[in-house]
């Protein structure tokens, strides 16, 4: 098969139901926008980047654990998915607690265990921190700077987290989203110059 091409089957299906099920109520932070559309749009990206039904599954539950229920959603997503999507979906989590530790915390746990997670793990990373630069981007041209109060993080522990992630991926696995996420980063960085 070439690269990017990939079988769904019914589990795929069945994932989407599940993802909307989970997250129905949920929306972006800050907008009305329903949080289904980013577990779409990571899933589209891995598939893109030539991830399989696992990962593009895998894509669509990345924030299942973190976001609704903990090690309770982990199990379901083993016993619905198998080891291979729970194993890709907890390594995509920052925490399994709640309430959530500190903000600067998990996210330092987080980029210390990607240098070592697996490829399919940092694939599936890769989308949702480009689908999450791409969303700040275009939220920056429709509402403006006031867009980092909505971060924990602000704008400085936002650009901090992508610089890291960045530095990381860079390293251990390069890749065309990795790139795409690099053109993004640098344009949320000169916004502020370009456009006021």
């Amino acid at each position: 098969m070439p690269m990017g091409s990939v079988s769904l089957t019914e589990r795929y299906e069945e994932a989407l139901k599940y993802a909307f099920q989970l997250h129905r109520r949920q929306v972006r932070k800050g907008s009305g926008i329903p949080y289904v559309s980013h577990l779409l749009a990571v899933s589209a990206l891995v598939m893109q980047d030539g991830g399989d039904e696992d990962q593009a599954i895998a894509g669509l539950l990345h924030d299942a654990v973190e976001d609704q229920g903990g090690q309770k959603t982990l199990d379901e997503i083993q016993r619905k998915f198998g080891e291979r999507v729970a194993g890709i979906v907890l390594g995509c989590s920052d925490t399994l607690e709640s309430p959530k530790p500190p903000w600067r915390e998990r996210k330092e746990k987080y980029l210390a265990h990607l240098e070592s997670a697996s490829v399919e793990v940092r694939r599936v990373s890769q989308a949702d921190k480009l689908h999450n630069a791409s969303s700040i981007l275009q939220d920056l041209h429709r509402e403006g700077t006031g867009v980092w109060g909505r971060f924990k993080g602000g704008k400085e522990g936002t650009l901090w987290y992508f610089d890291e992630l960045l530095r990381i991926f860079r390293k251990v696995q390069p890749s065309p989203l990795v790139a795409e996420l690099d053109l993004l980063v640098e344009e949320i960085k000169t916004f502020d110059s370009k456009y006021h």
